[in-house]
Order: structure tokens, then sequence, then C-alpha cells
């Protein structure tokens, strides 16, 4: 697919405004998004959730109807680009669905050895960090206890059940 080609140009379209889509094509550094005018724009896989995900496919497959938000216009090189995890909630939004002292489900979202642990995603905006543990495969489920939220530094102690 050819990006340039392939988007076609809309002047209502305005930065920060909330579209919807759908799942067109998915690459390893991204999506194509296709509004129901027919532009296209790119939702980047670093604009996908604050959790470090290895492919768009662990949050999208083609298809699917998405809302998305307009991160940037180039009109010059005429590219769109999206944003979506800054319509998942803020931190604090998120972490208000969580006590310490109970027990989740989290997935796997690093998996390297790593001196302060492994990050483990509890929502798509939302990463707690837990010990390494040998044997914790990427993207999968687990349970976890919140042993500790400390809002001052947008932090989530887990231990991995």
């Amino acid at each position: 697919m050819s990006y340039k080609k392939y988007i076609p140009f809309d002047n209502s379209l305005k930065e920060d405004m909330i579209v919807q889509g759908k799942v067109k094509s998915i690459q390893p550094y991204g999506a194509f998004i296709e509004l129901k005018n027919g532009v296209v724009g790119l939702l980047h896989i670093e604009d996908m959730s604050v959790a470090r995900i290895k492919s768009p496919f662990d949050r999208f497959s083609i298809g699917q109807e998405v809302n998305v938000k307009v991160k940037s216009i180039d009109k010059e090189n005429n590219r769109i680009m999206f944003t979506y995890k800054e319509l998942l909630g803020t931190w604090e939004e998120n972490v208000k669905l969580f006590k310490e002292g109970t027990k989740v489900k989290g997935i796997i979202r690093n998996t390297e050895a790593h001196k302060n642990g492994i990050f483990i995603e509890l929502k798509p905006n939302l990463v707690g960090m837990a010990e390494y543990q040998e044997g914790i495969e990427y993207g999968k489920q687990v349970d976890v206890f919140i042993k500790k939220i400390i809002p001052e530094k947008k932090k989530i102690k887990l231990i991995i059940c």
C-alpha cells in the first residue's frame, strides 16, 4: 500500500478531532485507519497504548471499527497521523479502578530480564511492574497482586501470583 497515493486529503479534519474509522491494514509499525469519508491515516504503534506492545495485532484486527484522535495533519505531504492511547483515559482515571491488596488479571508486556522487573498491563493505558520471574511469556495473562500504588510517581508495584 502506497501511503501517499492511498490517502485522499480532507480539509474538514482538524487536529484533536475524535473520529471513527476502520482498520484497513496492519503493518509492524502501525495500523492504517480509513475514515468513513475515505481518508486514510496512520496510527503508529507508539500511539496505541502506554504499554509496550510488540505488534499492532496486540490491539487491533483488520476490519475493526475504532475511534481515534487526529494527532497531526501534514498537508504538504498529504499525511494524517492518529492517536488512540489518548482516548483510553489518564493514569489517574484508570488507577481508580484498582486497589492495593487486591488480586487482578494482567497481561505480560515485557519479558526481558530487567534490573527493575517486568511490565504488566492492567489496562491499555495502565502498566505496573513486578519482579522478574523465569518462564514468563509476552502476551500471556497472569494473576497479579497489587502490592502498592504510588500516585505521586504514577507507579504500581505488583507481585505475580
